[in-house]
């Protein structure tokens, strides 16, 4: 593969990041070249994937044998170092420089996979668990590596951030996955609190919604305290890494303020730190190397 390509794809995988995220692709537009390639490479793959799985287009067997593709594409540039697609050459001298392994990208398409093979409609928790691995903690491990944390403070970092984010991305967006059919909420939660689950769309209208809300607020807490612990004992730049936790602790925060009327509301918007406070957010860490 010639430079020349090389340099294409990852200025695409960085319009991708920058299209999708703006205040994550200035964090990531500060770090140094290297670093700053591999992870526009790697959210460029990893967006690609969740379209794919989203897509409403498409239809299972579609989906499935797109992320079958994508499975393919990656076998041949770990396995045999050959990219044939624009993430996979942006990818490629990552791949390399940062010793990315194989498996924590195939976990990722298997995290899609389970979306893409129908709407999750209250999985057991260890289904739950399974899935925020797969979609996060995944990409986590990934990261870590790139951010130069690769043995296993940083595998520990990866799993409890990436469990942490996600299930703060599932309580902010109840309403909006039951408008897909889908709901994440744990079945074990459900049936302690007495919900029933076979509507996702009437979630929120039981008066116990709440109660599972928190209860599984608490969960994502304890990750989210637990990778605070991890991040004081790594000498790593793990800047990105705090720019992420900062924005999503600041909104899980705000979301546990609210009242248990304003949480059943789909009025009130979940979605409460704006695109400035997410600027400054990674703009202060940056500088500062703290929240």
């Amino acid at each position: 593969m010639g430079e020349a390509a090389s340099k294409d794809a990852i200025r695409k995988a960085a319009a991708v990041t920058r299209s999708a995220s703006s205040s994550f692709y200035w964090a990531m537009r500060l770090m140094p070249g290297p670093k700053r390639e591999a992870m526009f490479a790697i959210y460029a793959f990893c967006r690609v994937v969740d379209d794919i799985a989203d897509e409403p287009g498409m239809s299972r067997e579609e989906r499935l044998a797109a992320l079958g593709q994508w499975r393919q594409r990656i076998g041949k540039l770990m396995d045999d170092g050959l990219a044939e697609e624009d993430i996979c050459r942006a990818l490629l001298p990552s791949v390399r420089t940062f010793d990315l392994r194989k498996e924590d990208f195939l976990a990722v398409i298997d995290g899609m996979e389970m979306d893409a093979t129908g709407p999750m409609v209250a999985p057991d928790m260890d289904t739950l668990d399974l899935y925020c691995d797969r979609v996060a903690s995944a990409v986590g491990r990934l990261s870590v590596r790139v951010f130069g944390e690769p043995g296993e403070l940083g595998v520990r970092i990866a799993h409890h951030q990436g469990r942490a984010l996600q299930l703060a991305n599932i309580l902010r967006d109840v309403q909006e996955d039951a408008g897909d059919g889908r709901l994440y909420l744990p079945r074990e939660l459900l049936e302690k609190h007495g919900v029933d689950h076979s509507d996702p769309a009437a979630i929120t209208a039981d008066p116990a919604y709440a109660a599972v809300w928190r209860d599984l607020a608490g969960v994502a807490e304890n990750h989210f305290t637990a990778t605070r612990k991890l991040f004081a004992k790594s000498r790593a730049d793990l800047r990105p890494a705090h720019i992420m936790m900062e924005v999503y602790e600041r909104n899980f925060s705000r979301m546990r303020s609210l009242t248990d009327n304003e949480l059943a509301d789909p009025a009130v918007s979940k979605r409460m730190t704006s695109k400035s406070e997410k600027l400054f957010a990674a703009l202060k860490i940056w500088l500062w190397g703290r929240a």
